[in-house]
């Protein structure tokens, strides 16, 4: 036994030893084939950012097909409404909307966008989008800026992906605030 305890022979027999052990855990292990990538509802968040905003809030009619809604967050800073809806496209890439009345509204939008550089423009149903690039983080947007906010639409998509997300954007109608005779 002494031989497999001491150079190279113990070493290679330990190694063999751990290959074995790691191959037999490997087939043991239940793997997962199926993608998976989780899904959140956004409802609460877009009710309350319809509330809080002093401006008006936009968000899908209805969400493309094969998309999946994976990321909601709504924050209120001193005033100041943000909200982001993330998605995994149909082609599984990366699109977010995010608005927001931070001010300057530059900075807003320079931050989601990850550049200060425009790019050109696209018209979508009758209304110019600015478009930015930033190629090092494989990352496109579509940049619509109004009087009192910001909208963009980002990610790692492709032009026809976030083009189809801002096709399907629309403004929220703000709850009445008056009380219901009932």
């Amino acid at each position: 036994m002494g031989r497999f305890t001491q150079g190279f022979y113990g070493y290679a027999f330990a190694l063999l030893v751990c290959i074995a052990g790691v191959g037999l855990f490997l087939l043991v292990t239940p793997q997962s084939r199926t993608e998976h990538i989780p899904r959140v509802q956004y409802g609460i968040d877009q009710a309350n950012a319809v509330r809080a905003a002093p401006y008006e809030v936009v968000a899908p009619r209805q969400v493309p097909a094969n998309w999946v809604p994976n990321s909601s967050r709504l924050t209120q800073d001193g005033g100041v409404v943000t909200w982001r809806l993330g998605f995994a496209t149909g082609e599984r890439e990366h699109a977010m909307v995010a608005q927001s009345d931070e001010r300057p509204i530059a900075g807003f939008v320079n931050r989601m966008t990850n550049t200060d550089k425009p790019g050109g423009s696209r018209q979508i149903d009758g209304v110019t989008w600015e478009e930015r690039v930033r190629p090092d983080k494989n990352q496109r947007s579509l940049v619509r800026v109004l009087p009192d906010h910001a909208v963009v639409v980002t990610g790692t998509a492709g032009w026809s992906e976030l083009s189809a997300l801002v096709h399907t954007l629309a403004p929220q109608v703000k709850p009445s605030s008056a009380p219901s005779a009932g």
